[in-house]
């Protein structure tokens, strides 16, 4: 089971809710648990660059079931850099995404990218919490 279209307009709204709160310009992407795009949004004032690497983001925290954070340590392994090869570039280990979990499966995930990487994982943690 996937997220919904309705829970990733919930928590991309409340992400973006929180982003505009914090005052920063940021991409949030929100993928199922395979790494497909669900929705985005670039911020206004956001750099073009930042929705690619927000996808990317996702795309790690839903594909490992982790956040994206932790997988930054292990991103210049032979078998990591094998692996973002193999996916063409669409997985960034980078801070910045959290997966959704139920009941210890991944429904998807959501990445932000933009501000500073903690802040980015903030604004990630907010879109979750919507659907608690």
């Amino acid at each position: 089971m996937y997220l919904t279209s309705s829970e990733a307009q919930k928590m991309l709204q409340a992400a973006q809710a929180k982003a505009q709160q914090m005052g920063v310009k940021v991409s949030i992407s929100v993928v199922d648990g395979r790494g497909d795009l669900l929705t985005m949004v670039r911020l206004d004032g956001a750099s073009w660059r930042t929705a690619g690497i927000s996808k990317g983001k996702a795309y790690a925290s839903a594909n490992f079931g982790v956040p994206s954070a932790e997988l930054t340590a292990r991103a210049n392994s032979p078998v990591m850099q094998a692996f973002m090869l193999s996916q063409r570039g669409d997985m960034v280990p980078a801070q910045g995404a959290v997966p959704v979990l139920r009941n210890g499966a991944v429904l998807g995930a959501i990445g932000v990218s933009g501000a500073k990487s903690e802040e980015d994982e903030e604004i990630a943690k907010a879109g979750v919490a919507a659907l608690k």
